[in-house]
């Protein structure tokens, strides 16, 4: 019987020696109505470096999703039937069908990914509850999905499992003492580490200002220079633009992270977050729709951040143009805090009642960073005038120019959509300012 590799372990294919196991091998009849509307897009199985497997109790239901993601799917008609040929040596996608989305199944996928490291399991459900959600992740599915989500979806995060699959351990065989397992040269020294990454947050007394697009790039260029995942937190609960500026279609929001409640820890967390391909920046969008704001608090999204930092560099948080109990805690938490204004009366007002607002709350000032955006703006007030009234310094100044709403309708961050502007140059310098330049830790793409 020859295995079946998938990027993963190795598949063992249960009906006999194939290299591409399909539902009309298994003897099966193919459905000729795919489980999700069928894309012009080549078969899963090509784009990633892992094995993939269909589990689906019900034969027509499995075979739809066979169907769906193209040549060289295993099909399994159980989770136990898929662990008895996994191997545990390479890594294996396994997508659960809409019939295991049952409590118990979960629990059995679970228990199968304690075993095999090298397995990722993506939930397809027709119903996606918070509750199965929640259960889901907590059991080790990364992700869950609806089935009228489309198959777009689906395929991203295969592949974006199987990426995270090329780095995870080897199961041990049974019966072989932990200590004849040799360690990689590379590996961390055993035993906890504790790590407290940096929390930057960009706010603005005044809407339109810019912080958005001081975040996103932010985040960008810290994630250049930092060997750890780099988040931007969208925490404008209401009218937050972070995916919009990143252009992201995200399936789990912050709302999701506080129905954890006091059960959030950095596994689950990290599991909601998307992530920004072109750059790896993870996201942790904002509500979907302003009516869910009212369910993040103050102590939900202190929490969140601070579960954060335990496993990014930098945590970079963007903020609605008011200061409430929600935005005041994440002051607290915060190591810096970039105020972004502009060269207009009203912003240079609003700034200088915020400054006043954080000297009476005790905020030291050394942990403010000002950000005068449009700088260079023809208006009859120059910077010195605003440092004068703000009694101020603005460290980090950002001229005008036509690239940052290009690149905001484009939905990419101006440093890299337009790189070589002055715009992109200025909040360059900022990352500077939190972390080594990128030519310190390697070379700048060309």
């Amino acid at each position: 019987m020859t295995p079946d590799q998938v990027g993963g372990h190795h598949l063992q294919s249960p009906v006999g020696p194939s290299s591409a196991l399909t539902a009309h091998d298994a003897g099966a009849p193919v459905s000729s109505e795919p489980i999700a509307p069928t894309v012009a897009v080549p078969p899963v199985r090509s784009t990633i470096g892992a094995s993939l497997a269909v589990v689906e109790p019900d034969p027509e239901l499995r075979d739809q999703l066979c169907v769906s993601l193209g040549e060289g799917v295993a099909p399994f008609g159980s989770v136990e039937e898929l662990a008895s040929r996994l191997t545990g040596a390479v890594p294996v996608v396994a997508v659960l069908g809409p019939s295991c989305s049952d409590d118990v199944v979960v629990d059995q996928a679970g228990a199968v990914v304690d075993r095999f490291p090298m397995l990722g399991c993506i939930l397809v459900t027709e119903q996606l509850t918070t509750a199965l959600l929640q259960h889901a992740l907590r059991a080790g599915v990364r992700d869950v999905l609806a089935v009228n989500g489309g198959l777009q979806p689906l395929v991203e995060a295969i592949q974006r499992v199987s990426a995270t699959l090329e780095h995870a351990p080897v199961a041990v065989a049974p019966g072989v003492p932990v200590d004849d397992v040799p360690t990689p040269p590379d590996a961390p020294a055993p035993g906890p580490e504790f790590h407290c990454g940096q929390v930057v947050t960009v706010f603005s007394p005044k809407g339109g200002s810019g912080t958005t697009v001081v975040a996103t790039s932010l985040a960008v260029e810290l994630a250049r220079r930092s060997s750890r995942p780099v988040c931007i937190v969208d925490a404008d609960l209401q009218f937050g633009d972070v995916s919009v500026g990143l252009k992201l279609a995200p399936h789990h929001t912050i709302v999701d992270a506080v129905a954890a409640g006091e059960g959030l820890d950095a596994a689950l967390l990290e599991s909601l977050l998307v992530t920004h391909e072109p750059t790896g920046v993870r996201v942790l969008p904002a509500p979907l729709e302003p009516a869910y704001a009212d369910q993040v608090g103050a102590a939900d999204l202190t929490r969140i951040v601070e579960t954060l930092r335990t496993f990014c560099d930098f945590v970079v948080v963007d903020t609605p143009s008011y200061l409430n109990d929600v935005v005041l805690s994440v002051f607290d938490v915060s190591d810096s805090i970039a105020l972004v204004g502009g060269l207009d009366i009203p912003s240079i007002k609003n700034l200088k009642v915020t400054l006043q607002t954080l000297r009476l709350l005790g905020i030291p000032e050394d942990k403010l960073v000002m950000v005068l955006n449009r700088s260079d703006s023809k208006v009859k007030l120059d910077v010195a005038e605003v440092e004068r009234a703000l009694q101020f310094k603005a460290e980090v100044q950002v001229p005008s120019d036509v690239c940052v709403p290009q690149s905001v309708n484009r939905g990419e961050p101006v440093v890299t959509h337009a790189p070589r502007s002055g715009v992109a140059k200025a909040l360059v310098a900022m990352a500077d300012r939190y972390a080594a330049p990128v030519e310190s830790r390697h070379k700048r793409r060309k």
